[in-house]
């Protein structure tokens, strides 16, 4: 016998599990519990099998059988993916909403001077930034694309590398008006180094110690630091001549084109085992918005590469 689409009771029947009440699923589902309770009741009769202990203590209390409870899973796994193909149906269009997932200094130093790029050749799409350091789950929050610092693997998602990135020491030009002062390498440990400690939980990433025995300093132990947690306000740190920051290359260009920092020691070259990647769920790689937003992303750095001096 084919299965009857059984979908409003199956609701009924995962929200009383969830809540343990026909009067709570009846809430949420904006029914009254009676109906909840037909729902359910129509579905045990279909299958032929009770799917709960009525316990009553005062007002009724549901406990999913055994069996229920092991199929349960599955269905709310089915209706996470009703939802998501309807999503895809939905979004099947270049015009709506996109939501994009990048840290706060990435969407201060880099996305956000160029977006209007974008917005112009794809006028009807409107983009959506979370800002946000922390893991997001792609599916809850609706995430469409996402930029995202590491080693290119994200569990479950698509990535895509978009940008390596290399780093260097950068002052204000203020700093150099002063002959001689950052003439040697050696003369940073004279200076304030400004760490950033957004960084310290990516494993391998270059900090000052490493840049500094690379340049061959033989104490590489400055007296003087500050520790920022955000790579946009190291920056804004060196700009405002607090003292030299370890720059990221990526996030640097455009203070550096503006002529608000300049890179020193330039001969010396440490790039980044990390690298900046696009990621995305593989479901959703045909989705004309997120293939607008990659091909325009890609673009933009083929037609704007970050210098590496």
């Amino acid at each position: 016998m084919k299965s009857p689409i059984h979908l409003n009771a199956l609701k009924a029947f995962e929200a009383s599990a969830r809540h343990q009440s026909f009067s709570a699923a009846a809430e949420e589902l904006n029914v009254t519990p009676a109906a909840v309770g037909q729902l359910v009741k129509t579905l045990e009769e279909w299958l032929d099998t009770p799917l709960f202990h009525r316990m009553s203590s005062g007002k009724t209390r549901l406990i999913a059988t055994e069996t229920a409870q092991s199929a349960l899973p599955l269905v709310r796994e089915g209706f996470d993916k009703l939802v998501q193909g309807l999503d895809i149906l939905k979004d099947n269009a270049i015009s709506g909403v996109l939501t994009v997932a990048v840290s706060p200094a990435f969407a201060a130093k880099w996305l956000l001077p160029r977006l209007h790029h974008f917005q112009t050749i794809c006028s009807e799409t409107n983009v959506n930034l979370n800002t946000n350091l922390k893991p997001v789950d792609f599916n809850s929050q609706r995430i469409d694309v996402g930029i995202r610092f590491g080693v290119g693997s994200w569990q479950g998602l698509s990535a895509e590398k978009l940008m390596d990135e290399e780093v260097y020491p950068v002052c204000s030009p203020t700093f150099l008006e002063d002959k001689g002062r950052l003439d040697l390498v050696d003369n940073l440990l004279n200076e304030t180094l400004i760490h950033d400690q957004s960084m310290d939980s990516h494993t391998g990433f270059p900090s000052w110690s490493s840049w500094l025995k690379k340049a061959g300093v033989s104490t590489p132990h400055a007296t003087k630091s500050i520790q920022i947690n955000n790579s946009a306000a190291v920056l804004q740190s060196a700009i405002d001549g607090q003292g030299v920051a370890l720059a990221r290359s990526v996030m640097v260009k455009d203070d550096l084109a503006a002529g608000r920092l300049v890179r020193i020691f330039p001969t010396i070259n440490f790039e980044s085992p990390l690298a900046y990647y696009v990621i995305y769920r593989p479901e959703c790689a045909e989705l004309p918005r997120i293939k607008a937003f990659k091909e325009w992303l890609f673009k933009e750095v083929e037609n704007h590469p970050t210098p590496s001096s």
